[in-house]
């Protein structure tokens, strides 16, 4: 089991907002607990779109230290994605045609949020190789 903390910056009056969520509801408030946010904030359907908590910045650099794991702004989206993929895996229904194109979609966009990161990886590399300082040849 895991928790999870994105690297999405929402702003809340004057605070930066991030998310934390984890792979059961019960980890989550266990997490919540330990570095001291009340049950009271956690975020749930229908009010929002998925069980998780907003967190502050001071919060989110303390569930690091106790083992949260950083993702970047696609992680909600490629865990709830997960969570679907499981949830259809498991039915009854898994082997009908209609269940199996579903599964396939939620594949095709795990895929899909694969080639965005690794493109936006390939960006940073250039932008960072871009602005290195040129070697300096001293012959």
């Amino acid at each position: 089991m895991s928790v999870f903390v994105d690297d999405v910056r929402h702003r809340f009056g004057r605070m930066i907002m991030f998310h934390m969520w984890a792979d059961s509801q019960d980890e989550l408030l266990l997490a919540a607990a330990r570095i001291g946010i009340n049950r009271r904030w956690l975020q749930m359907p229908p009010k929002a779109s998925w069980v998780h908590f907003d967190i502050s910045l001071s919060k989110k650099e303390l569930a690091i230290r106790n083992g949260a794991i950083l993702t970047d702004k696609y992680g909600p989206v490629e865990f709830l994605i997960k969570q679907r993929i499981a949830i259809l895996e498991h039915s009854e229904l898994s082997q009908t045609g209609d269940i199996k194109h579903r599964i396939k979609k939620l594949y095709e966009k795990l895929r899909q949020i694969e080639l965005i990161r690794s493109h936006s990886k390939s960006i940073a590399k250039e932008n960072e190789d871009l602005h290195m300082p040129a070697q300096r040849s001293f012959f």
